[in-house]
């Protein structure tokens, strides 16, 4: 298949991810929630932008724009409205994959994608990309990296002065959303510094609850 010989000379790491994005899509596609879920897209463009990693943001760069109170792109969360109630990214706004083509984005946006690990945000990724979106992204990681890196990093018992330094930036980004940093001794799971910020309160990311209120920009056209 011409899309796998496209990425054959992309290192392991990347190659892997194209391959299960790939796939990812390919259910999507015979899975056909859509009605006019039949679309095109170049494969070498796509391998492109795979290697070069330009459509994904990172869980910090994320958390640093929401603490920056950027708000030139809109964060979607794509699960459904039961998960996203029991925990959501602060500023994000609920849209099930399968309601992605009703109007509610627009190709003049920049699109920021997020499910529970990441096959949800590849799809939708995919077709979003198909459709013409240009500005579009997906949280890597998504909800899982989100737990273990922004709301939970952890700090082991021999870390080393850097580690300790950047565990004390990764503690107030933790408290900034309603986190709790942990440090690891031994076989053992100890909680750091309570947190001062009274809101939100969450636990751990099996049972978190609250998050951020939707938010509704003005349309401004296909």
């Amino acid at each position: 298949m011409k899309f796998l010989e496209l990425i054959q000379k992309i290192d392991l790491k990347i190659k892997l991810a194209a391959i299960a994005i790939f796939l990812g899509f390919t259910a999507f596609i015979i899975s056909n929630p859509f009605d006019n879920s039949i679309v095109k897209i170049n494969a070498k463009d796509l391998a492109v932008m795979v290697q070069a990693e330009v459509d994904h943001v990172n869980v910090d760069e994320l958390a640093d724009w929401i603490i920056k109170g950027k708000s030139d792109y809109r964060l979607i969360d794509l699960r459904t409205e039961k998960e996203y109630n029991n925990y959501n990214i602060p500023t994000s706004e609920n849209i099930p994959i399968t309601n992605l083509l009703d109007g509610e984005l627009f190709r003049n946006e920049k699109i920021v994608l997020y499910s529970e690990g990441g096959i949800h945000s590849a799809q939708a990724w995919f077709l979003l990309k198909a459709k013409d979106y240009k500005n579009v992204y997906m949280l890597r990681g998504g909800m899982e990296e989100w737990n273990d890196k922004i709301l939970f990093p952890k700090l082991t018992s021999n870390a080393t002065q850097e580690e300790k330094a950047k565990f004390e930036i990764a503690s107030a980004i933790s408290r900034y959303f309603g986190g709790q940093p942990q440090i690891v001794t031994g076989n053992e799971l100890t909680l750091s510094v309570a947190n001062p910020n009274p809101t939100p309160k969450i636990q751990a990311p099996a049972s978190s609850s609250t998050g951020g209120a939707q938010k509704k920009k003005k349309r401004e056209g296909c």
